[in-house]
């Protein structure tokens, strides 16, 4: 079924087997411009944008998900089961739950706990922590040694909301399943690797902190989160 409702990209090819996916379109943009060689605009839709070029000689696609798990939802899905894409790897930013986490410190995601209804409305899949693609978290932590990037790894919240009304909600998520950050896209990525049988894998940058407040710009986010690019793209 090509194109999709969502990708106007109508043969296949033109979407790489590895997908790198921020959140914000622009940040793919930005991805695409500063890091492949020849890259080709393969999606417009709503202004999601999407390219594929080359990094190191090997194929690679980018392309944004937007914010939220019906949002990743929709596109991953659409990339794993329409488009042969094999491996999506989320590049996204995640807010801190411990002091000894900093702004810009990279995160591996070695497993995502949700409230969401989302894999069970999906798929019937009841579990409310999912994992990532053991293979390419080993092959993200193998490029990021080989970068000299430092990493931190652990469980991660992955929450449908962003204004919670009552802020400190975190901290009994935090203690009661050992979470170190929190981000809205990954537990539907992985729900949705599994569902089709494909790979995922998250890096999260740190843009702010619930605990000591530090906060980043959107201009930092889009233009700074630079090491888990440089780690995934290296992977890949």
């Amino acid at each position: 079924m090509i194109p999709t409702p969502h990708i106007e990209v109508d043969k296949k090819g033109i979407i790489a087997e590895t997908v790198i996916m921020p959140g914000d379109p622009l940040r793919a943009k930005f991805i695409a411009e500063n890091f492949l060689e020849n890259p080709v605009l393969f999606n417009t839709v709503r202004n999601m944008f999407g390219f594929t070029g080359t990094y190191k000689g090997k194929k690679i696609s980018v392309m944004g998900s937007g914010m939220g798990m019906p949002s990743i939802g929709i596109y991953s899905y659409e990339l794993f089961k329409f488009y042969d894409v094999q491996n999506i790897i989320r590049v996204g930013s995640c807010g801190a739950y411990s002091e000894e986490i900093d702004l810009y410190d990279v995160i591996l995601v070695e497993d995502s706990y949700s409230e969401s209804t989302y894999a069970k409305v999906m798929a019937g899949i009841e579990d409310n922590i999912l994992k990532p693609s053991s293979e390419l978290n080993k092959r993200l932590e193998e490029a990021a040694k080989s970068l000299n990037i430092p990493i931190h790894k652990g469980r991660i919240h992955s929450s449908d909301v962003f204004y919670r009304q009552n802020f400190d909600d975190y901290k009994k998520i935090r203690d009661n399943y050992g979470c170190i950050a929190v981000e809205m896209e990954s537990f539907a990525l992985f729900a949705n690797a599994q569902v089709t049988g494909k790979n995922a894998a998250c890096l999260l940058t740190v843009s702010d902190s619930l605990v000591t407040m530090k906060a980043t710009t959107s201009e930092e986010r889009m233009k700074s989160f630079t090491n888990m690019m440089k780690i995934a793209l290296e992977m890949a």
